[in-house]
């Protein structure tokens, strides 16, 4: 699939999500509808605790698109630099800067200008200074290398065509010893072609998604070690028939194929340190 295609056709359905959100419209996974839509339910609901929800502003929690919590997986500490990769309205940048405190610091990368825009309104209504937004593709982070203590992402990582580079460049501007902690649909076993071919349903968080094993192998080939995948929330057929027929499809058809088959996922890897010097040649 042509990556200026997937890249222009995201942009458009997350800007719409943003003015939805901004209008008073709770946000779904796959970019259309209000929350009283089945569409994409089953992946953005009931991702927030109470407690958390209440740490954020409104418009946040209405603009989310995620398919996990990395706030509540990732272990942040205080004083770390945490960036969210592809951040929407915020939500997960927000949480982060409340854990890292002020001596720590949490960046949001977006490339919607009108997700940018909700984003930095909730970031006024937080009250909080110690965060920051880009504007930047993930394949192409604005940050210098070794910066960041730990990546965090929320179901967008799969919506890249070139998650080869995604997850370099999060190499790329980890710290030795940094993490990598992102939530993320994962696929177990074999896509229907005929999901793999929707714009619709890639870009609502399912036909972009890796296979369990190819992300493993993507983030070693990046050179990630301690990698682990954690399943978070496995989808019925239940769940996969109400997405396929939001989006038109043979729901019938399709649904027993899938079911299992999709699941959101906790990705865990970390960037190795330099191992320290350990005979009398092998530093010089």
């Amino acid at each position: 699939m042509e990556t200026n295609t997937v890249k222009n056709v995201v942009r458009e359905k997350y800007g719409q999500a943003a003015l939805r959100a901004g209008a008073g419209a709770r946000s779904s996974c796959c970019g259309s509808g209000a929350a009283s839509d089945l569409c994409c339910d089953p992946i953005t609901s009931d991702l927030y605790e109470a407690t958390q929800a209440g740490e954020v502003p409104d418009l946040a929690l209405r603009a989310s698109l995620g398919c996990g919590n990395p706030t509540a997986l990732a272990e942040l500490k205080p004083g770390e630099i945490v960036l969210d990769l592809g951040s929407g309205g915020g939500i997960d940048v927000l949480l982060s800067a409340r854990r890292v405190g002020p001596t720590g610091k949490a960046y949001g990368l977006d490339m919607t200008d009108e997700m940018l825009a909700l984003a930095e309104t909730n970031k006024r209504e937080s009250g909080l200074t110690n965060v920051e937004f880009l504007k930047g593709e993930i394949e192409h982070i604005p940050l210098p290398a070794d910066s960041v203590d730990v990546i965090i992402s929320n179901c967008v990582i799969n919506l890249s065509a070139d998650k080869d580079r995604v997850i370099a460049e999060a190499f790329r501007v980890l710290k030795p010893g940094g993490r990598f902690a992102v939530s993320d649909v994962v696929v177990r076993g074999t896509v229907p072609p005929e999901i793999r071919r929707s714009m619709e349903l890639w870009v609502g968080c399912v036909a972009g998604a890796l296979g369990d094993y190819e992300y493993v192998a993507k983030l070693a080939k990046a050179g990630f070690d301690e990698i682990a995948i954690e399943p978070t929330r496995v989808y019925s057929i239940d769940d996969a028939r109400a997405f396929l027929a939001s989006e038109g499809m043979d729901a019938d058809a399709l649904a027993r194929s899938v079911d299992g088959t999709f699941m959101s996922a906790f990705i865990r890897a970390t960037k190795r340190a330099p191992s320290a010097c350990c005979s009398p040649d092998c530093c010089h």
